[in-house]
């Protein structure tokens, strides 16, 4: 008899004294493979993807949106997250070298001047086991898209970074994308 392996669930918390204050399940799975730069991947295999986004959570440091890793590559959850008051983004991420060279940069400075948000993604980084290394380079980014913290690829790191609300407001006020942002319509594609 053959048993299957229970499947886990990626997530994000948002955790206060006392209490967990929200629970994100990532909801897009890495399932990817590039022979020709080593990543095979298959996370449904072993992870069931959540059901929908959850709302921004306030803290105080602000109101926080949650994400998990290869979820970055999906601008529609941020821009969600946007309209219902984030103004932090979380990534908490374990990006395979060969897409964390590649993308993870660009990727979350992109997601932060799109959402005129502050981006905090915490990486992984190491070898997991014999197969699997993770990219790490955790970064923090600002609103306008600078870099405002950063911790290496090698080691396991921290990195401070002053979260200025005020700051986003002036992005925000200065740059109105999300007032300028029409209709979902527009960008429907019908002949």
């Amino acid at each position: 008899m053959h048993t299957v392996p229970p499947k886990n669930r990626g997530s994000a918390s948002v955790p206060f004294p006392g209490c967990i204050a929200s629970v994100y399940r990532k909801c897009h799975l890495f399932d990817v493979e590039l022979p020709g730069r080593g990543v095979s991947l298959k996370e449904s295999a072993f992870t069931i993807p959540g059901p929908r986004i959850v709302p921004p959570v306030q803290t105080p440091l602000g109101k926080v949106g949650l994400g998990v890793c290869y979820d970055l590559r999906f601008p529609e959850l941020s821009l969600a997250l946007v309209r219902q008051g984030a103004e932090i983004l979380t990534y908490p991420s374990a990006f395979t070298v060969a897409t964390g060279a590649a993308h993870w940069e660009v990727l979350l400075r992109a997601r932060a001047i799109e959402t005129q948000c502050f981006v905090l993604a915490a990486a992984q980084v190491g070898r997991h086991h014999a197969h699997r290394a993770s990219y790490g380079h955790a970064l923090a980014v600002d609103p306008w898209g600078e870099l405002v913290g950063r911790c290496g690829g090698a080691e396991p790191g921290l990195a401070l970074v002053e979260i200025d609300l005020q700051k986003l407001r002036s992005v925000r006020r200065d740059m109105p994308v999300q007032q300028h942002r029409r209709e979902h319509s527009l960008y429907d594609c019908q002949d």
